[in-house]
Formats: structure tokens, C-alpha cells, sequence
């Protein structure tokens, strides 16, 4: 479960902790300043919850207006989506609506791998670079072609497990 923490902006007030859109309306609702005053404005901050979790609440820099969506994406997305939401929106420069986007819409290519070392392998058993005799594989220099691939591909790790990627 996912706990934020809403901050009042206001230094005569006190925050309380939530996990829910419907326990932040209750909470906030019942929070008034020293002056008796209703708080209105909050900071929202990341407590607890799973790594992943704490990297989209940054990339997506989620704020008093969209932390609903920002719990429901929590709880319905799948690693892979979060992922290429971080990526997407940390690393290549997209922007993200919460309300209305869909983390499938990216076109970016993740690989669960180590290096760009891995990955260049991956390409050759694969036959990207066409058919290469096993004989010849030995000789071939996977660091070359890593340099090669880490001008369209970039490494990040992400809640402890490292990934490529390319942003397309």
C-alpha cells in the first residue's frame, strides 16, 4: 500500500498522512490552521511504499491535483508500464497526463539486462545483424557493438533492477 503525506504550505497548520483519495478529502476537510481558518494548499509527499512506486511519484511529480491518479496507477499499473512511464517522462522528455494518458502510449523499447555488453549479444543470437555463423561469433568484439548501440540505447536502474532502453 502506498502512504503519502499532505504538507499544508501554511506554517500554522499540521499535515496528516493518507493513503486514499477519500481518506485525503476526510483528513483535509477536518485540518484548519491556528487561526481556525480552513487549509486549502498542501504539498504532497511520497512516505512508504513499494521503490517503483517512489521513481513514478518523482518523474511524474505528482502534486495536490493529480495524487488520485497517481494512487490508482499504483495499485492497476504493472511494473512494465510504470517503467516506461519513468522512462518515458525522467529520461526521453515526454510529459504524462495522469487524468487522460495511457502508459502503453510510449514508444519505448526496455530490456531487462545488465549492460549494452548484454544486449549486443542478445542482437547477435538473435540474428539482428543477420545470419552469423557460430565459428565467427567467438571473434566478434560485443564491446565495439555495445559502443555502437549506447548511441540509440541508455542503462538506468529502476527499483533496483537495471534496464535498457531507447525512447523512440
Amino acid at each position: 500500500m502506498t502512504q503519502l503525506h499532505a504538507q499544508p504550505y501554511d506554517i500554522s497548520a499540521t499535515g496528516f498522512y493518507f493513503d486514499s483519495a477519500e481518506e485525503y478529502v476526510q483528513k483535509s476537510a477536518k485540518n484548519f490552521n491556528s487561526f481556525g481558518a480552513p487549509v486549502e494548499e498542501y504539498e504532497i509527499q511520497f512516505i512508504d511504499g513499494e521503490s517503483i512506486d517512489t521513481a513514478l511519484f518523482t518523474a511524474l511529480n505528482v502534486h495536490q491535483g493529480n495524487f488520485p491518479q497517481f494512487l490508482e496507477a499504483c495499485d492497476s499499473w504493472d511494473d512494465q508500464q510504470k517503467q516506461k512511464v519513468i522512462i518515458a517522462v525522467g529520461e526521453c522528455g515526454y510529459s504524462f497526463d495522469l487524468v487522460s494518458g495511457d502508459p502503453d502510449d510510449f514508444d519505448v523499447d526496455i530490456y531487462q539486462l545488465d549492460s549494452l555488453k548484454e544486449l549486443a549479444e542478445q542482437f547477435v543470437d538473435e540474428g539482428l545483424f543477420g545470419e552469423i555463423p557460430a565459428s565467427i561469433q567467438s571473434y566478434l568484439d560485443y564491446d565495439a557493438i555495445a559502443r555502437d548501440l549506447g548511441m540509440d540505447y541508455s542503462e538506468i536502474t529502476i527499483a533496483g533492477e537495471r534496464l535498457i532502453y531507447r525512447c523512440s
